[in-house]
């Protein structure tokens, strides 16, 4: 102890990262350690310090003998824990995202450590968790049956490379119909093996819930951890620390779990990486799969995307040789396949149903889901909003129906009363609108310019009286269904499983998707259909899907085809011909225009870097900065763009601008998003 505490003794600085929100105090500052505090006061840990005149929480970050610093040195207040929650691995990660997103690492470590619990960090492990136990060996991982990875091109060498140690990166195209969740299950349990930690990334609960049960399955309960935001704070501690301590060597989590703080790392993999809640709303607004990426490349992990689709950026780590495509062959595609049909797919199709291009609900649709039924399978409608009729308009100009009180959408919220009334309700202020009348003509007649998935499980009811419908979407989203014929009414992002599988799938008002005025319409259109169309059989077992979309679309073609790598890669050949992510960087300025303008004075950015704007965003944006109301119309947007080997170039004058700013105290907020989901 005595040798301990003279090695201590020699070093009593303490460099800390005080977890301050202003972007020019983003630096270490260094204070003394008692002699008391110093065997606790080691990296990692959370202390104390007083900043400023308060106190403040912070990390230390490393300790030394000497101090560049010249004035007056403070003392560390508190070691507020000996747990070293900060490892030199999180920390390196927390630095290189902070760096890539022009954030500051205070806000980063807020997303990447949660907050502390006392009595959960207090309380003894069982042995199952014992940090003083080698975990591999401690939980041992039943032998695992890979057969499954034999039917991808690849697929076996990936796992054989896990299986030796190495550190593989792919691209994985999961088959239609895949048991996805038991596949990444297997991997990490082939990982947990070699005695190397995984981490598995998802978008939501259900699937969470999904790969947890899955990687219980394979690897044993006592070898699986999961991460959610929805936890208590003292389950959601108790998780993280378990995953700290290597007691679980397989943590699978929502987005913040790409940031699980396991020990020797081996394997990051992240699942339908094009959904957006993998997108953090938090400054600096972090991708998982982005975070993932940093992650192997700076800790050597193996690395897996995976998804029933493919995001342009996943495609462009193919094209650049970074990662390796594991794709099942075209002949396993087309057995694994439902039949899929879109619109006026021959000209015979048409001539039988003339009316196809009009209709929401088709005849080869219905004919589809009777198949279904007969066959006592349930069928799958997908529909893009929810609610009953979500848009209204007149029913005579066909001018949009607005509130008069302020100026927002008017909607039906459910069907017509007793009394076969209609009573529209604004969609922002919830003002009811009885005495409607048209701003343009005057009439008081509406009509429905979108219905909902409540008005669609309506209309389905009275087409298949007797069958028993299901909704799926909004508050109330299922997780599964049973077997036997049924009709679910799901919105997009919200389909349930079924027990046997569907045996059809309505993919409805495929215009609704297509035509969003956003650069990832078409992508994020397959994602859905495909996500959909998985879930229902093979063909060779009465599988059928039904898109409601011109199956002229390049992107409804793809859908037919099952063909999303050449989707994706001919949606990255025309964003490199246009000059838009992830072919470049992109940076997004938010703020008033004077802020912005001030910004523009202050940065320094690289030669080469294209300025695009600022201009107007729509009247009634909002900033999201607490306290901050900028006149209507005051909110603007300005792009930078430069080539991907200058993204770090741009970030880092973007943050050094953003420093001074707040040396100076700016009082009008600007926020800064680098490469962001949505740019429009």
């Amino acid at each position: 102890m005595t040798k301990e505490r003279t090695a201590a003794e020699q070093n009593p600085v303490a460099r800390i990262l005080p977890l301050l929100p202003l972007a020019h105090l983003d630096r270490e500052f260094d204070y003394l350690v008692t002699q008391e505090l110093s065997d606790q006061a080691q990296p990692g840990v959370r202390v104390r310090v007083r900043f400023a005149g308060r106190l403040v929480d912070g990390f230390v970050v490393s300790r030394t003998a000497t101090s560049d610093h010249q004035g007056k040195f403070g003392w560390v207040e508190r070691v507020v824990s000996p747990e070293v929650v900060l490892t030199p691995e999180i920390a390196a990660l927390v630095d290189s995202v902070a760096d890539r997103y022009a954030g500051t690492r205070a806000d980063v470590l807020r997303l990447a450590i949660p907050p502390r619990h006392a009595k959960v960090e207090s309380e003894k492990p069982a042995s199952s968790d014992s940090s003083t136990q080698d975990a591999a060996a401690t939980n041992a991982i039943p032998a695992v049956d890979f057969e499954g990875w034999d039917r991808y091109v690849h697929g076996t060498a990936f796992v054989n490379a896990l299986t030796a140690g190495r550190h593989p990166r792919a691209a994985w195209q999961a088959l239609p119909g895949e048991d996805w969740a038991r596949r990444l299950a297997e991997l990490a349990a082939v990982t947990a093996s070699t005695g190397k930690g995984a981490v598995l990334v998802v978008p939501d609960q259900r699937d969470l819930d999904r790969v947890v049960d899955a990687c219980a399955a394979v690897a044993g309960e006592e070898n699986v951890v999961g991460l959610a935001a929805g936890l208590g704070p003292a389950a959601r501690y108790r998780r993280w620390l378990a995953a700290l301590r290597g007691s679980a060597p397989i943590v699978v989590g929502t987005r913040a779990a790409v940031f699980a703080p396991t020990p020797d790392i081996g394997l990051v993999a992240v699942w339908d990486d094009g959904d957006d809640n993998l997108s953090e709303p938090r400054a600096p607004y972090p991708h998982a799969r982005e975070v993932a990426l940093l992650r192997a490349h700076g800790s050597g992990c193996g690395l897996v995307i995976g998804s029933h689709s493919r995001t342009a950026e996943a495609q462009a780590l193919v094209d650049s040789g970074w990662a390796h495509d594991v794709v099942a062959a075209r002949e396993v595609v087309r057995a694994c396949a439902p039949k899929i049909t879109a619109l006026a797919d021959s000209d015979q199709a048409l001539a039988r149903d003339p009316g196809a291009r009009a209709a929401r609900l088709p005849a080869i649709a219905f004919a589809a889901a009777r198949e279904a039924l007969k066959n006592d399978r349930a069928v799958l409608v997908q529909v893009p909003r929810r609610g009953y009729i979500p848009s209204l308009a007149c029913g005579k100009c066909r001018a949009p129906a607005r509130c008069r009180r302020c100026n927002g959408p008017l909607a039906l919220p459910a069907a017509a009363g007793a009394d076969g009334a209609v009573t529209p309700a604004c969609r922002w202020c919830g003002v009811v609108d009885a005495a409607y009348r048209c701003h343009a003509c005057g009439t008081r007649k509406l009509r429905a310019v979108v219905v909902g998935a409540g008005r669609t499980a309506e209309e389905l009811g009275r087409a298949f009286p007797g069958v028993t419908v299901r909704m799926s979407g909004g508050s109330e989203v299922l997780a599964a269904v049973p077997a036997g014929p049924a009709l679910v009414v799901a919105t997009v992002g919200a389909e349930p499983v079924s027990a046997d599988g569907y045996g059809a799938a309505l993919l409805l008002d495929g215009w609704a998707l297509l035509g969003r005025p956003d650069l990832r319409a078409a992508e994020e259109a397959l994602r859905r259909w495909m996500t959909a169309a998985s879930l229902v059989v093979p063909f060779a077992d009465g599988g059928q899907v039904v898109v409601v979309a011109d199956s002229g679309i390049p992107t409804v073609q793809a859908l037919v085809r099952w063909d999303p790598v050449g989707h994706a890669r001919s949606q990255v050949e025309e964003r490199a011909e246009v000059g838009f992510p992830p072919m470049v960087h992109l940076a997004a300025v938010d703020g008033s225009q004077d802020a912005i303008a001030e910004l523009v004075d202050t940065v320094e950015l690289p030669e080469g870097a294209e300025v695009l704007g600022p201009v107007d965003l729509p009247v009634g944006a909002r900033l999201p900065f607490a306290g901050v109301d900028p006149e209507p119309g005051d909110v603007a947007r300005m792009l930078i763009r430069v080539p991907r080997s200058m993204g770090r170039e741009v970030a880092r004058a973007l943050a050094a601008a953003q420093a001074a700013r707040s040396a100076r105290r700016a009082t009008r907020p600007v926020r800064i998003q680098i490469d962001p989901s949505r740019i429009g």
